[in-house]
């Protein structure tokens, strides 16, 4: 194998990779962008080189000539499905860790795979062209879906056929801004759908085996949450016909390396099922099946880029008990899966898990890149225990300092659905009721508490260093008696007799509370007049509520960025009279479109953008004024 090897990524990605290429004595190189300088992937690489941008073809392929690095490997994300890069590699005598050009450009055009795919035998979904969607009698709903690319990017769920114009237009914009290919197609939509993909492993001597499946099913806006290894309604004999399948399609596509062939099947059968898309790349959820299967796809990836063959055999494939992963994201999934931003505070990891992270405290997390800080792996003798292991593990980790998914996850694994195995591509979307975390009341109760704690050494008889908040002019202090729990309505909390509660100081800022005869250890941080509180996988930012009124009145009827973009669109106009829900500037962020709508029927006041202005988090685009 080779004796240097540079990771074309970053973040988790490239730590993943370096994890690897330490184990087998291998040298690594890490690029990194001027922001990325100090970044957890460039301290841990024997080797780092500056780059412009992690798109940048030549600077990545010439920091291989200058480190002396024999081959590349891309991770996944950025350029790992791009074939120019392989192209480059080629040129310049560096082995690309991934498969050849023209089996990446194949499988990296669906409309082609797809085609492929119908000649190798394996079922597809049914396909109309645009004058057959908007025929009479079309069957209905249908998906429009971006030609090149993936992440749910470039694709829209079409109802009946006058929303079909509307939603070809923004998946060709979205399409265009994330993959710079503004084709789409539009295939038949499965309601209620099981996503479940086949690893595949594809020598250059004609070899290729199959790894097991995955369930991904657990999605939101057409991304991954959850992934779990083997699924759990696929049997051995539906095992063996996804396993030829997706043989069958490597081979027809001349394919090397690792990659991944994804079906889309009925929720309740899944034996009706049909090609999706192949990702010929190492997917994010890897790690389910390496846990169940004891391999090491990276090592697997480099022995097939240096032209070794395979070590095992179809055969020799075994499978051990059952792994499931959660990926954590900087969003809010209260807010419809808007990414958030911030600086970490606090992290706290899990203990008797997998955790592939590249954040720790002092990380500050923007929309520049993918919003997943880390992924949250379990590994059980069946499905029951890796659940409840991988629950136990979101419990224990903290992330304090902006919004993310990790109480949204427990509550999702908290349901009787997921907990059955009763899976559909659709479930977040129809609303989760479940809650495995305290309520607004206990976490108010605990923020007064602890705000007190953190107060008092301070206070003394000197007013001036006071650290409540008060100040000797200007805006007044916050009372931490009435308190608003992550924008919810303010709850006045009485200590004084109301609440039986026990403190212990457990660690750096962690808080052992017992409220009520139940006790919990909550983290804490301070940051811009916000105290974080943290406690079973849940965190929740908490602060005096009549400094929130004062921010709330003075933002009244502001239409905000929820984060930094550029405005795409403006639907409305000034002086235009809108009803609640209608759109008024429309934001690309992160290569995705973001509708912000009017909150009530009103007046468009102001309107402070134009196509093509770049914006900040939170500034103000438009203020829509109530009509009487």
């Amino acid at each position: 194998m080779a004796e240097r090897v540079l990771i074309a990524n970053r973040g988790e990605i490239a730590r993943r990779v370096i994890r690897t290429l330490d184990r087998l004595g291998i040298g690594s190189v890490a690029v990194s962008t001027p922001a990325d300088r100090d970044a957890l992937h460039v301290r841990e690489a024997g080797t780092a080189v500056t780059v412009s941008s992690y798109l940048a073809i030549e600077e990545i392929v010439e920091a291989c000539v200058q480190t002396g690095a024999v081959a590349l490997h891309p991770g996944y994300g950025f350029l790992s499905e791009n074939p120019d890069l392989a192209r480059a590699c080629q040129a310049a005598g560096v082995v690309f860790v991934g498969p050849p050009p023209a089996a990446s450009e194949l499988m990296g055009d669906k409309l082609r795979a797809k085609a492929v795919a119908a000649e190798a035998g394996v079922p597809i979904v049914p396909s109309y062209s645009e004058e057959e969607a908007a025929a009479p009698g079309t069957p209905y709903p249908l998906l429009v879906k971006a030609a090149a690319g993936g992440g749910g990017r470039g694709m829209r769920v079409v109802a009946s056929p006058s929303e079909l114009p509307a939603a070809l237009a923004s998946a060709r914009r979205e399409a265009l801004a994330g993959f710079g290919d503004d084709r789409v197609f539009i295939e038949r939509f499965l309601p209620r759908a099981r996503h479940i993909e086949v690893q595949i492993l594809a020598d250059a001597h004609g070899n290729v085996i199959h790894l097991g499946e995955r369930e991904c099913s657990l999605q939101r806006r057409h991304q991954k949450v959850i992934e779990e290894s083997p699924s759990p309604v696929v049997d051995e004999s539906l095992r063996a016909q996804l396993g030829e399948e997706a043989v069958a399609l490597s081979r027809a596509g001349s394919y090397e390396g690792a990659g991944t062939v994804e079906f889309i099947a009925t929720a309740d059968d899944p034996s009706e099922h049909y090609f999706l898309e192949m990702n010929a790349r190492l997917q994010v959820e890897h790690p389910v099946t390496e846990l169940v299967c004891g391999l090491d796809l990276v090592e697997q990836q480099l022995r097939i880029a240096s032209g070794e063959e395979l070590g095992l055999s179809q055969a020799d494939v075994r499978f051990n008990g059952h792994a499931i992963e959660a990926r954590i994201n900087a969003e809010d999934a209260a807010q419809g899966f808007l990414p958030t931003t911030g600086r970490v505070l606090v992290y706290r990891r899990p203990s008797g898990v997998r955790v592939d992270d590249a954040i720790e405290a002092g990380t500050e997390v923007d929309t520049a890149y993918d919003s997943m800080l880390a992924k949250v792996i379990a590994h059980g003798s069946d499905r029951a225990s890796a659940l409840a292991a991988l629950d136990r593990a979101l419990a224990e980790t903290t992330i304090l300092g902006l919004t993310t998914t990790t109480g949204f996850l427990r509550s999702l694994l908290a349901t009787d659905d997921v907990a059955a195995g009763r899976l559909d591509t659709g479930l977040i979307e129809r609303g989760i009721a479940t809650s495995a975390l305290p309520g607004e009341e206990t976490v108010a109760t605990a923020a007064a508490i602890i705000s007190q704690i953190r107060q008092a050494p301070a206070h003394g008889d000197d007013p001036f260093a006071r650290t409540d908040g008060w100040r000797l002019s200007g805006r007044r202090a916050g009372s931490w008696s009435r308190l608003a729990v992550a924008g919810a309505p303010p709850l006045e909390i009485h200590l004084a007799g109301g609440n039986a509660y026990d403190t212990e100081v457990t660690g750096p800022n962690t808080t052992a509370l017992t409220i009520d005869g139940v006790r919990r250890e909550w983290s804490h941080a301070e940051h811009g007049g916000v105290l974080w509180l943290g406690a079973e996988g849940g965190a929740w930012p908490v602060r005096p509520s009549d400094l929130l009124e004062d921010e709330q009145a003075e933002a009244d009827g502001d239409l905000r960025a929820p984060m930094p973009g550029q405005v795409l669109l403006v639907p409305a106009a000034a002086g235009q009279t809108v009803s609640a829900g209608d759109p008024v500037v429309v934001l690309e962020s992160m290569k995705m479109e973001l509708v912000l709508t009017a909150p009530w029927d009103g007046v468009v006041a102001e309107l402070s953008v134009a196509v093509g202005d770049r914006v900040v988090v939170d500034q103000s685009l438009a203020r829509v004024e109530a009509v009487a």
